[in-house]
């Protein structure tokens, strides 16, 4: 699966004539290979696309990048050598960059090294991957499907006397062992107290009887991110946890009623914001609803308070309410949707009803 030609498609009407990529994520959705970091960049151009590598990833690119003629760098001909015969050869005048991501020193390196206007052009990028087709799709919900495995199993180890750390290494053993090919990030375990920390950071704090314990976690799979967070309970539950339980799963709900393309990020995040807020905890959900995921954890659009603009049909959000008492407990439940214009698809099946351990 590679989008070269999504792109290409592109350039007429933002008036280029073509598009370097050298953002690690944007090469891959270009062009359905991982190379590391800056070890690697792509060329769309309306007649032809390229990928350009270096001696320890040439063989496997070519082994995986179609549609693409694959070139190596080295031996006196680097990066800037290859764009540039790219460049050349294609006559181009306005080449768009990844203004998001492109260092200054990188552009200035670039402006001065080719005979053609650098465009800023990122959202061509973030409009296209915003828009999830039919197989990107499908290989989200089996990176999804990987994770909620590796939840089933980790339920029946979490118990008093385990610490944070200890779930969090196993759940990440476990997503490898099912198939995935890395953690999508490090994966948030918190229990009793740590709960309140949103992106808390497992610690060797030992998780206790009566206690909350989240976890917040996913798995990359063919390049796709999943992401998702259950909060479970060890033992018992007061009268407080399961009020706070279950003001965050009606939030939750009324949020996914509201999620569809065309509503706007604030309105998918108001409709739950205003459960919690109406329960009493309005200042204890500090975060959003939702951010985008696809081949990086957190993409765009969001449904965010800030966000007034509709949210596209095809695009997979979280979502992800929340209550965090300082120092005593917290609760988030996450799934993950696909927007349609009817509504939405929730990706996620782990059930979401409080859980005794």
């Amino acid at each position: 699966m590679n989008h070269f030609a999504k792109i290409a498609a592109q350039l007429e009407s933002r008036d280029l004539d073509g598009m370097l990529l050298t953002h690690e994520a944007n090469r891959f959705y270009a062009s359905g290979f991982h190379s590391a970091g800056t070890d690697g960049m792509a060329l769309v151009t309306r007649e032809k696309f390229y990928y350009f590598t270096d001696s320890r990833y040439t063989e496997a690119a070519r082994r995986h990048v179609q549609d693409a003629e694959v070139q190596e760098a080295g031996h006196g001909r680097g990066y800037s050598a290859l764009l540039m015969e790219a460049v050349q050869r294609h006559s181009i005048q306005r080449l768009g960059f990844e203004d998001a991501y492109m260092t200054v020193r990188e552009h200035d390196a670039y402006a001065r090294a080719l005979p053609c206007e650098l465009v800023p052009a990122a959202d061509l990028l973030a409009e296209l991957r915003a828009v999830k087709d039919p197989e990107e799709l499908e290989i989200m919900i089996a990176a999804q499907r990987i994770a909620e495995k590796a939840l089933t199993d980790i339920l029946n180890e979490i118990r008093p006397g385990v610490a944070e750390k200890e779930i969090a290494a196993r759940l990440q053993y476990l997503m490898l062992h099912y198939g995935a090919e890395d953690k999508s990030f490090d994966p948030i375990v918190v229990s009793g107290p740590n709960g309140s920390l949103p992106h808390g950071v497992p610690s060797e704090k030992v998780i206790q009887a009566g206690e909350f314990v989240t976890m917040d976690f996913g798995c990359i799979y063919h390049g796709y991110c999943s992401d998702m967070t259950r909060t479970v309970a060890v033992g018992s539950v007061t009268d407080e946890m399961r009020q706070v339980y279950d003001t965050v799963l009606q939030a939750q709900l009324a949020g996914i009623a509201a999620a569809r393309a065309g509503a706007t990020g604030k309105a998918v995040d108001g409709a739950a914001r205003d459960i919690i807020r109406q329960a009493g905890y309005g200042p204890c959900f500090g975060h959003s609803f939702g951010h985008s995921v696809g081949v990086e954890i957190h993409e765009g659009p969001n449904a965010t308070p800030s966000n007034d603009k509709p949210l596209p049909a095809g695009a997979v959000i979280s979502a992800e309410p929340g209550i965090y008492l300082p120092g005593k407990l917290g609760v988030r439940i996450e799934d993950v949707l696909y927007l349609t214009p009817e509504g939405c698809q929730n990706l996620t099946l782990a059930p979401k009803e409080l859980v005794i351990l």
